[in-house]
């Protein structure tokens, strides 16, 4: 391969790029040496197990993500704000748009929900860690390695270019002939390993370790959420992996699965990708119902409404979401019976999501309603996310949707749905947990101008693109003719999208002001909370629980509080603790993966094969590894907690 094949060169944008990666690296490699801190990274963030620190990086790298995918989106924007616009190729916008759904949905919203729910579940149930520690850390450096690598096709190879969803033909070599729907098929692979992996971890975390007393049906709901979640992951992520597989093998192999030559099936793929693809909705959208459902009625002063109409609705949902893949074709021809089927379907689904905000407007109705930050993006995500899901029935409907089919009108209800559910939902729990993970508080006032700045922007943005769609601007347009009368509304979008940027960097100012000036009288519990998350300290120790408690009721800390039960460690109930011990193997394997991806992507099969061995040789090694982790002694124990 050519020197200017293998870089991407010829856009300033690209050359920005670059500038910005190695600006940004030497300044971390500045900071670790000046400060020292090459030491304290490895043993405490590279090699640690521990569920807290793993969910502050996951949060840490969707942060990240957030910022790329921003970008990206502002990009899309700057294009589409004049008609005829010359800042972007239509090779290039293809790229952008490509990379924003796939950062934003697989690299954002994902991590940001693994962190809280890496953090806060283990605590919720009463568990000083996950199941499989270990196996936690490795899901996480694959994701991170995955990510990575996807993102390295910005200025290496080039970027995918055939859409999110990564459509065939044009995703096969015959249209796309590149490396960079390579990256896509071989970093998502990487990277859903690792989600795969953290769904089995914490579905056996939440079914076997639980505190005593605490059955399922007194979990608190964002629990829940998780428990559903992970089982959606488990069923739907095999199915990308091997159609990714499959995908891999189209384009590096010379295989025919998808491809328009020698009786390959296009719509094979649509089928495997959706499949996967309309669950994978719910498993950004059931955890930010649980974080809804947690903020809720905490500052609500209220127990949730319908707790059992909560959980089964849930279940409802889950099982729903596996039967309505066929409503992103409705427009290819399936036929009246399985279009009203689908259809059907699709609605369905519906119903057991209006149940759960009728029942937090129930336990909103007469509650003492505190407007913290959190309480805000949960309140503003009601109306938001009903305007989503009610243009998400009229979608539903296969007749109509061959008008709204790829269109800006679709455009608008996935991003209503998406943005105002998961986003909203993420920020509220980064607020609400703010104080458990780093024993502060993020600053209230700057919270509220993030959000009144994102909510407002948002609407200002996605709001236009219905109308926009229904008078026929389809998606992935790079231009359009100025007499077609879009250009007012594509310049109101861009306004839109200009506010949630500022007000992304206000949150991300929130973060640095609140680090050094943030209250940390942490002695009190700043939210009133209801679970067992808020019985530790903030942040908690490294052993999470000096005694496990034993669960009487469901919101068994609002319980004990309420009750006066007598919170204090006594001396007889203490007991040596067994923790697991740090490990870089996870770390060095994910390095090994990301070789042999690399490789793979260029099809330098010497590379692949180089990092095929690291892997193998990186599982070996594990199957030899018999340290069985430390106790910490009731001494030690006694000199962190406060005991009577």
């Amino acid at each position: 391969m050519k020197l200017d094949e293998f870089f991407v060169t010829g856009d300033p944008i690209i050359y920005g790029a670059d500038a910005s990666i190695v600006l940004a690296s030497l300044a971390i490699v500045f900071f670790l040496t000046k400060y020292k801190k090459w030491k304290w990274l490895w043993t405490e963030w590279l090699t640690t197990v521990d569920h807290k620190k793993i969910g502050v990086m996951y949060i840490l790298a969707a942060v990240l993500m957030l910022f790329r995918g921003g970008v990206d989106g502002l990009m899309i924007r700057a294009q589409l704000t004049f008609p005829n616009s010359p800042y972007l190729t239509s090779e290039h916008f293809n790229g952008v748009f490509t990379t924003h759904g796939t950062v934003m949905i697989l690299f954002m919203a994902m991590p940001f929900i693994m962190g809280l729910m890496n953090i806060v579940v283990p605590l919720q149930i009463g568990a000083r860690d996950v199941a499989y520690p270990y196996l936690n850390a490795l899901s996480f450096w694959l994701f991170f390695m995955g990510a990575m690598l996807f993102n390295l096709a910005f200025v290496i190879g080039g970027s995918p270019d055939a859409g999110w969803t990564m459509y065939f033909p044009l995703a096969g070599t015959e249209f796309s002939p590149g490396v960079g729907n390579n990256y896509y098929a071989v970093a998502l692979q990487i990277a859903g390993l690792g989600t795969l992996m953290t769904g089995i971890n914490f579905l056996v975390t939440i079914l076997k370790m639980r505190a005593p007393g605490m059955s399922l049906m007194k979990i608190p709901m964002f629990t829940w959420s998780i428990l559903i979640t992970c089982i959606i992951i488990i069923f739907a992520f095999p199915v990308l992996t091997v159609a990714l597989a499959l995908m891999s093998f189209d384009r590096l192999f010379g295989t025919a699965f998808f491809t328009m030559a020698n009786e390959g099936m296009p719509m094979l793929w649509a089928n495997l990708f959706w499949i996967w693809g309309h669950p994978e909705v719910y498993i950004v959208i059931l955890p930010a119902f649980g974080i809804f459902s947690e903020v809720v009625s905490t500052f609500a002063r209220k127990r949730l409404f319908g707790y059992s109409a909560m959980v089964f609705s849930m279940v409802a949902i889950a099982l729903l979401s596996f039967l309505v893949w066929v409503h992103h074709f409705f427009t290819m021809g399936s036929g009246p019976a399985v279009n009203s089927f689908f259809s059907i379907s699709t609605m369905a689904i519906a119903i057991p999501t209006g149940v759960k905000i009728f029942n937090w407007l129930f336990t909103l109705y007469k509650g003492r309603i505190k407007f913290t930050v959190a309480m805000l993006w949960s309140l503003a995500f009601i109306p938001n996310f009903v305007i989503g899901g009610v243009t998400g029935v009229m979608l539903a409907m296969a007749a109509a949707d061959y008008q709204y089919h790829n269109s800006y009108f679709l455009i608008a209800h996935f991003h209503y749905v998406l943005i105002a559910g998961t986003v909203f939902a993420c920020f509220a729990g980064l607020h609400f947990w703010y104080p458990k993970m780093f024993g502060h508080m993020l600053n209230e006032k700057l919270g509220k101008i993030s959000f009144w700045l994102w909510c407002i922007g948002f609407n200002i943005c996605f709001f236009p693109m219905y109308f926009l769609g229904l008078d026929g601007m389809t998606r992935r347009m790079s231009t359009y003719a100025d007499n077609l009368g879009w250009t007012g509304l594509n310049q109101l979008a861009s306004v839109g999208a200009v506010m949630m940027g500022i007000g992304f960097v206000v949150q991300c100012y929130n973060i640095y002001w609140s680090a050094r000036y943030g209250e940390r009288d942490m002695t009190g519990d700043p939210w009133d909370g209801r679970t067992l998350e808020w019985m530790t300290s903030s942040p908690p120790q490294h052993y999470n629980f000096a005694k496990i408690p034993e669960v009487k009721t469901l919101d068994h800390f609002w319980y004990m509080k309420k009750n006066n039960k007598d919170l204090t460690l006594k001396e007889e109930d203490l007991k040596p603790i067994h923790m697991p011990s740090n490990t870089g193997r996870p770390f060095i394997i994910s390095i090994a993966f990301f070789i042999a991806g690399f490789g793979l992507v260029f099809s330098w099969w010497w590379m692949a094969i180089l990092g095929g061995i690291g892997i193998v040789l990186g599982l070996i090694l594990r199957s030899f590894d018999y340290d069985d982790g430390y106790y910490i002694s009731v001494d030690e124990i006694k000199k962190s907690e406060h005991v009577a």
